[in-house]
């Protein structure tokens, strides 16, 4: 029987061979690591210089070196700005409604299609519930508001003629709900796969103790998808700044600008349709600084009542 020091000397061992077969053939390592270092440098690092920008009254013909310094100009202008408190708002309802209803929903739709027995079947739900996410968000946006116009199928179904697209109360619905259709039968895959390793002996001795089906996920299937949980929540609260441009700006209208101005199209606005670089860039810069800070927090807070276990 191997005894403890036994296998820890065995793992040094093994991990001296390692290093030593690493150290003799580093040139080939180099040489596999090279293009993709070479690409998440020029492609993740070098534009980080960029930021500079917020700092700039950025004029594209003197450069990011030659153009005039303004401190933090921008971010005051910003922060005084009477419409700051509106798109920061806007930005955070659509974020926090949008994990509030959306982030269950995968987890419900694994539970769902583990229950089911017959393999056949199961495919061929999957495949439908997958498919949503392969639409791309500019033909989506397009389904939306054919579905949703005055003469589309909702309004010819309910006998009424309401333009959904023009009212603001209606966009954090509209956006929350056709975004939990496109991506949570994909996101559910993760959950499915975890559920796979969850122990067959246990379901099959709560149900001979007679456990009902909500005891059987409780004790049995919640606890094998737990870290996958609990990384996917401090993921998506990390993000709760970054709603994506592209589905904002395409569902929006002139009478929804009061709910659907985000910082990320209040960005494309001022610094690519305006030209204001510096400013659009400071703005982007403050939301990736929250970003960084909720998504600190929310793993702290998550180790905390998580027995220490976090991201």
């Amino acid at each position: 029987m191997r005894t403890p020091a036994k296998g820890k000397t065995a793992v040094r061992q093994t991990a001296a061979k390692k290093l030593g077969y690493i150290r003799k053939n580093w040139q080939l390592y180099i040489f596999f690591l090279m293009p993709a270092l070479l690409l998440t440098v020029i492609f993740k690092y070098l534009p980080m210089g960029g930021v500079l920008i917020a700092f700039e009254d950025y004029n594209v013909i003197d450069g990011i070196f030659g153009s005039e310094w303004v401190g933090l100009e921008y971010f005051r202008r910003f922060l005084s700005s009477p419409d700051f408190m509106n798109y920061l708002m806007n930005t955070l309802k659509l974020s926090l409604f949008g994990l509030l209803w959306g982030f269950p929903v995968p987890i419900i739709l694994a539970l769902l299609l583990n229950r089911i027995r017959l393999a056949g079947i199961r495919k061929k739900i999957q495949l439908l519930i997958y498919a949503p996410n392969f639409i791309s968000v500019i033909v989506l946006c397009g389904m939306v508001r054919m579905f949703l116009s005055p003469v589309g199928p909702i309004n010819q179904v309910l006998g009424i003629d309401t333009n959904w697209m023009t009212m603001p109360e209606s966009f954090r619905t509209i956006y929350i709900a056709s975004g939990i259709w496109q991506s949570a039968g994909w996101a559910s895959i993760m959950y499915t796969a975890a559920l796979s390793n969850a122990s067959k002996d246990l379901e099959e001795a709560a149900i001979v103790d007679g456990a009902n089906i909500f005891q059987q996920i409780r004790y049995v299937e919640l606890p094998a998808i737990k870290n996958i949980i609990v990384i996917q929540f401090i993921l998506q609260a990390g993000n709760i700044m970054s709603i994506g441009f592209e589905k904002a700006y395409a569902l929006q209208t002139d009478m929804n600008l009061p709910a659907s101005e985000i910082l990320s199209t209040y960005v494309y606005k001022i610094g690519l349709l305006n030209g204001d670089y510096g400013y659009s860039t400071a703005v982007g810069l403050f939301n990736s600084v929250i970003n960084v800070i909720l998504l600190i927090a929310v793993n702290w807070v998550v180790k905390k009542l998580n027995e220490g276990e976090g991201l």
